[in-house]
């Protein structure tokens, strides 16, 4: 395939990025207006959550076999189809009007969306010369941090401002222009060009073990929690079903296949196992971060969605200013390992330093931090990406990148899903060592009793009703001081999963990005 020159290539480049990004910001978009879409279509916030449980499912099913699906029908058709499917499905989640058809459209917005990563990122390195490769990825990199991080503010923005239809009509003008560049600029690879179907064996039993084992896996980390866990009959059967598919998958694809729709021998090159170990705790602080920082500030601080969303955007700057040089300084032959480490101290940082805030912590602070975040997913998400798959052979590369992708996204899963559970439970530890503390016999509960009865009797509340209000007022209180050690906790706990992971980086190969490294990334999704 020739390579892309001046305006095309920007084309390319621009219409890639443009395609992650929207595919990214939908991951996150919707949480900051499931209370809308409740109220709007009179479902209970359980029900509702079912609109990001849907979309994850989806996507999570069809990144690893986005190799596969490539193959078979050729890589620009797949993708073109896969943003019109994204593009059409978010246009029915706008105009539905029943909670389920929402959630069915949004598994279909996650069926096309799932292509987008991978099949970007092919497209994106085949723009550039193996020379310019690592900027191609730190580029692509790029749409990877920020769609995650400007959803909440897209999505904060359109409920304080507009319906919340408008969080899935704002993809449709991307949309179609993305399918109208890609038709125009993107060229097929020779590979494309005369396929011959007949010659690809589909193994439907691997997509079947595969679809039912991470699908129902995800569907018990993000259902969990709110279902009571193993109280519910469903996350009951969905986890025997998952702990049976995925090691029956794992089987299938090693021992009996020889046309595995994910190759999971090369997982065996040591680089490529500890890198996705490593991209399992990015993606698990990348989300979590991305839901902890909003419930935060909103639940404790009182924050609105557009003032939650507008913080986040100087972190994001600071991160697009440093993809670049990130990618020069890998394009320069400086291991990625070296890399990696500093980004996993920076993003390690951000946490611990999170974890020290508190209800009276001004926005100068938070800012402060959401900084240290941006630079940290910068230095780790690129580098990292590289050196996992920088030591496979060129065929190998498919199902490396696609095996990088999905543990990113299962690492976001367990993320949402460890985070809720703790936040929950350590919130019933803290409210229990608060509650200790109000006895008549500590003065200083007499003392605030004292002053809260006071202040509702001032206000012509009767004097009953006015110690009954002191009790449940401070009773919110608790509430909301235990909330915030839990927040604290959970950002502390996320710092912990980069420092005990640290030490897997020593094991990696410290293979330089030379130009034969980079040619062989290059065609990573072909």
């Amino acid at each position: 395939m020739a390579q892309q020159s001046g305006f095309g290539r920007w084309v390319v480049v621009i219409t890639a990025v443009s395609a992650a990004i929207m595919e990214l910001i939908d991951t996150s978009i919707v949480n900051v207006g499931l209370n809308d879409i409740a109220g709007n279509l009179g479902a209970t916030i359980e029900d509702v959550s079912w609109v990001v449980t849907s979309y994850g499912i989806a996507n999570v099913i069809v990144i690893p076999m986005t190799g596969f699906l490539q193959k078979y029908f050729g890589r620009k058709n797949y993708y073109i189809a896969s943003i019109i499917l994204f593009t059409l499905a978010s246009y029915g989640c706008g105009i539905a009007t029943d909670l389920w058809t929402l959630v069915f459209f949004r598994f279909m917005q996650g069926v096309g969306g799932g292509a987008l990563l991978s099949t970007s990122q092919g497209i994106m390195f085949d723009a550039f010369p193996p020379s310019q490769r690592a900027t191609a990825s730190a580029l692509f990199g790029l749409g990877i941090v920020l769609g995650p991080t400007f959803g909440p503010t897209l999505g904060g923005i359109i409920i304080d401002n507009f319906h919340w239809s408008w969080m899935f009509f704002i993809n449709i003008p991307v949309g179609i222009l993305a399918v109208f560049l890609s038709i125009t600029y993107v060229e097929k690879k020779e590979d494309e060009i005369d396929i011959d179907r007949k010659q690809i064996k589909i193994d439907y039993l691997g997509i079947i073990l595969l679809a039912v084992g991470v699908g129902a896996l995800q569907y018990v980390l993000e259902r969990g929690e709110a279902d009571d866990w193993f109280d519910d009959q469903a996350i009951i059967y969905l986890t025997v079903a998952a702990v049976v598919a995925i090691p029956l998958f794992i089987w299938w694809q090693l021992y009996e296949t020889k046309s595995p729709v994910l190759d999971l021998r090369v997982l065996k090159n040591t680089n490529l196992a500890i890198g996705a170990i490593l991209l399992f705790v990015v993606g698990y602080g990348l989300f979590t971060s991305v839901l902890l920082y909003p419930l935060f500030v909103q639940r404790v601080l009182g924050f609105t969605a557009t003032k939650t969303g507008m913080l986040l955007i100087p972190g994001g700057a600071i991160a697009a200013f440093c993809f670049p040089m990130v990618g020069k300084i890998l394009s320069k032959g400086v291991s990625p390992r070296y890399v990696v480490m500093a980004g996993y101290v920076v993003f390690a940082t951000f946490c611990f330093l999170m974890s020290t805030y508190n209800a009276e912590t001004q926005d100068p602070d938070f800012l402060k931090a959401l900084l240290i975040r941006g630079v940290g997913l910068a230095l780790v998400n690129v580098p990292l990406i590289n050196t996992s798959v920088s030591t496979l052979a060129v065929a190998e590369l498919p199902t490396g990148i696609a095996i990088t992708n999905m543990m990113r996204q299962l690492g976001g899963a367990f993320g949402v899903a460890i985070t809720n559970t703790y936040v929950t439970q350590r919130a019933a530890v803290h409210r229990g060592d608060l509650i200790v503390n109000t006895s008549p016999e500590n003065p200083l509960f007499t003392e605030r009793i004292n002053a809260l009865t006071q202040g509702l009797a001032s206000k012509g509340i009767n004097a009953l009703d006015a110690v009954t209000g002191a009790y449940r007022n401070l009773d919110l209180i608790i509430q909301k001081q235990s909330l915030m050690l839990a927040y604290l906790d959970t950002f502390k706990l996320a710092g912990l999963f980069f420092v005990v992971s640290f030490p897997l980086l020593f094991f990696i190969k410290n293979r330089k990005m030379d130009a034969a490294t980079a040619k062989a990334v290059a065609d990573a999704a072909h």
